[in-house]
């Protein structure tokens, strides 16, 4: 099983067929709620949707009379042996106000559809505001569980989809309950024989879409869960395309890629098919209608039991409701998979979020950098702890590394300090204040990190050096570069720091990269400092260079280094060496050779 399958099983966003097919009405109250706060909107809209249906009921009434005032004109103009002229009285202001009904129909028809997209989009942009507030509320462990590409499928292709219906799909299915119930109203008066054998196709029209809308809720469910997991796996092997290359996997990740695109052909020509299949389905059961409601017909014109008039206005309205019928079978199967893409979105916004701030936090504006772990315990799940009554205190100005084997807990330790994850038991203090006690945004402006993943967004260089401090000014911004020894390197670019980074500041090396993010926590000035790897991406020069300067940026400030070269945190106060979790031994370099346990180990294995 690959990465990217296992990780698609575990994923919080992923349900099983029969959870796509539960909570359906619930889903389709939740969405009218949201929609509580355009009632002005809506209240035009059914207005005009009911202006609309009454002008489309009335209209084919109405030509009735028209037609069967202009056929009798005709014929008394001939049996006269008189030309046929129309004039106001005669004719003319009947054919003014059937124009004017028409008129009447595409102008609230137009209203209806404007201000339907205006809501729809309204909405979209709603859920698309509340899903950018969810990410930022969402605890770390979601990313961990979930990839980048399932949680972007729902801010685009699953709130398309109901942008889309509600704009087509909603207003023509509202539209045909109206028309369809008052011109079966006028045809029953007309004929209830005729009516009957139209009602006869149309039965059997409703028994076919029901059959099929079942099956396209499944589908349609599948189509956006396998769209979720094909986008997150292109995704995945374009961020690591340069390693599928040096691994030779382009054929393997074209295949993997190839099997999921299936995966998502399959299900997709499925819920294509049912979509559409239904149309000419019914269009043809409407058409043998027609043919058996025109023969019986044209036998009561000949009886002299319906005029002309009748019965072409009879025909209006068999084709005015045959075909919302028919559009009405094609939206409520697209409104299907609509709520599937519904529930989609309001799955990810009930995803538990972190731990509310307290409503009354302390705070602490500027941390002297006391740091210490009072029994602490976590785990990822509260029934398998990773680590167990971890205690040790880092005083103002010490530089504390931790060391240990990859997967120890050195990045969980740091996480706990920056409050990405929340301990189970025992409190973290920073300057004898409790973190949980703080906000994130009062405990976090006191660190700054430096991660082994380097991450510039799109802008200027020196709007990335300011990412965490966008009042600063230039002076202070060059200040940094120099600091970071990445000044001289800015300076020769086209535009210096004024340069514009994007495809993921492509045209710089990693270690240039790694100095932009240096020179960022150089610019914040933080009392405490987390650096995960900081120097693990530059060249033994530049890494002295870098050196330097970070022992003259720690003076006075409490650091936390990650490092897997003991080089590097030789001179560190305290060490920090972890195993599954836990702290198993810590001291200085010096005490901890003594003990000759496993950090004496690790350190003769690199140096031996």
């Amino acid at each position: 099983m690959t990465k990217h399958q296992d990780k698609a099983k575990s994923s919080d966003l992923s349900g099983s067929d029969s959870e796509a097919l539960k909570d359906t009405g619930s889903t389709l109250l939740r969405l009218v709620r949201r929609l509580k706060g355009q009632r002005v909107r809506l209240s035009v809209i059914m207005a005009s949707i009911l202006i609309y249906t009454v002008l489309t009921i009335g209209a084919p009434l109405y030509s009735a009379q028209v037609v069967d005032m202009l056929w009798s004109s005709i014929q008394a103009a001939t049996e006269q042996g008189l030309p046929f002229t129309i004039t106001w009285n005669n004719m003319g202001s009947a054919l003014t106000r059937l124009t004017v009904m028409y008129v009447g129909i595409w102008l609230f028809y137009y209203l209806q559809s404007y201000l339907m997209a205006v809501v729809a989009e309204t909405l979209t942009l709603t859920l698309r505001k509340q899903i950018s507030r969810k990410l930022s509320h969402l605890p770390l462990r979601f990313y961990d569980q979930n990839k980048a590409g399932e949680i972007l499928s729902r801010v685009t292709s699953d709130l398309d989809k109901v942008s889309e219906t509600l704009q087509t799909g909603l207003l023509k299915l509202i539209v045909a309950i109206g028309t369809v119930t008052g011109s079966l109203v006028v045809m029953f008066y007309f004929s209830i024989p005729l009516t009957c054998i139209f009602l006869a196709s149309v039965l059997l029209s409703l028994l076919v879409t029901r059959a099929a809308a079942t099956q396209n809720l499944k589908y349609a469910s599948l189509r956006q869960e396998s769209i979720g997991e094909l986008t997150g796996l292109v995704e995945e092997y374009y961020t690591g395309r340069n390693v599928i290359k040096a691994y030779n996997h382009e054929q393997e990740s074209l295949n993997q890629v190839a099997l999921v695109a299936e995966k998502n052909r399959s299900v997709s020509q499925k819920a294509d098919f049912l979509t559409h299949c239904i149309n000419p389905v019914i269009r043809l059961l409407t058409r043998l209608s027609h043919v058996v409601i025109a023969v019986i017909a044209g036998g009561a014109i000949l009886n002299g039991t319906m005029s002309v008039g009748v019965v072409q206005a009879f025909f209006q309205y068999v084709n005015q409701t045959a075909e919302p019928l028919t559009e009405g079978a094609f939206m409520i199967n697209s409104l299907q998979s609509a709520l599937a893409s519904v529930k989609r979105t309001f799955d990810f916004l009930d995803s538990l979020e972190e731990r509310p701030d307290p409503l009354h936090p302390a705070i602490l504006e500027h941390a002297d950098g006391l740091v210490s772990f009072e029994h602490v315990s976590f785990g990822y799940e509260k029934n398998q702890p990773l680590m167990k009554d971890i205690s040790f205190r880092a005083r103002p100005g010490q530089k504390i590394a931790i060391v240990g084997s990859t997967g120890a807990g050195k990045t969980t330790l740091v996480n706990l300090l920056m409050r990405f994850y929340e301990v189970n038991d025992g409190n973290i203090m920073v300057n004898g204040v409790a973190a949980a006690e703080m906000t994130r945004r009062g405990l976090r402006r006191n660190f700054g990190m430096v991660l082994q993943d380097t991450w510039l967004f799109g802008g200027t260089i020196a709007e990335n050096i300011a990412y965490g401090k966008p009042q600063a000014t230039r002076e202070e911004i060059v200040a940094a570069a120099k600091a970071a020894k990445i000044d001289y390197l800015i300076r020769t670019m086209p535009k210096g720091y004024d340069t514009v980074l994007d495809n993921d500041a492509a045209n710089l090396s990693i270690g240039q990269r790694q100095l932009l993010t240096i020179a960022r926590v150089f610019l914040c000035d933080p009392p405490i400092l987390i650096l995960d790897e900081a120097t693990s991406s530059v060249d033994t020069r530049t890494e002295m260079e870098i050196g330097r300067a970070m022992k003259k940026l720690m003076q006075g400030r409490t650091s936390f280094v990650i490092a897997h070269r003991l080089s590097t945190i030789r001179d560190a106060d305290n060490i920090l060496y972890m195993e599954n979790g836990n702290i198993i031994e810590q001291g200085n370099h010096h005490e901890l050779l003594k003990q000759k346990g496993s950090y004496a180990s690790l350190y003769d294995s690199q140096f031996a």
